[in-house]
């Protein structure tokens, strides 16, 4: 995976101040995808940040880069762990819940909703989301918001501007490993 595509689509993660972010990537063979995402989790393992194929078809995959430590105690929120589990997911252990996400992703021609739960969105806007079919949301930026309108959009503003700066500090030499805070 290029560093700029990374930087792209990821760097309010690799900032610390997102759980996680979702991309397509494209790739030749499953051996070099997993040759890469090993190469990224080890040179950026250390400061907290992993990659993961969530899924792959037709020579693209869904990769997730996520924050170990922030996903660890998002999945160890009661209310989270109750709406997971109601939800098929085995209780609160990360490379489990993982796998139950991969796995829908593999079956499901649509993203499951509680993806949210993985890239950090509020619980309250995922599940307003659903109860609403996605409609009569307050404002739209990285996902619908329904419950603190003013919030979200202060949210989605941070999340702008650290990429503006991460890709402008990445087209001014700042490679990735240095972009990257260690949590």
């Amino acid at each position: 995976m290029p560093e700029k595509e990374i930087v792209q689509h990821c760097s309010p993660t690799l900032a610390g101040l997102k759980t996680g972010n979702i991309f397509l990537h494209g790739y030749s063979s499953k051996s070099d995808l997993q040759r890469d995402i090993e190469q990224w989790n080890t040179r950026l393992g250390k400061k907290g940040v992993r990659f993961a194929a969530l899924r792959m078809r037709n020579g693209r995959a869904l990769i997730y880069a996520y924050r170990v430590s922030q996903l660890k105690e998002t999945l160890s929120d009661a209310e989270i762990v109750s709406f997971l589990t109601e939800s098929g997911y085995p209780s609160g252990h990360l490379e489990e819940c993982l796998a139950c996400l991969s796995g829908r992703l593999a079956s499901e021609e649509t993203f499951p909703h509680e993806i949210g739960v993985f890239l950090g969105y509020p619980l309250g806007d995922i599940k307003a989301f659903i109860t609403n079919g996605g409609a009569n949301y307050k404002c739209l930026g990285c996902w619908k918001a329904y419950e603190n309108e003013q919030a979200a959009k202060r949210t989605f503003a941070k999340y702008r501007k650290c990429t503006q700066i991460y890709c402008k500090k990445y087209a001014g030499g700042t490679g990735v490993d240095r972009l990257t805070v260690a949590l």
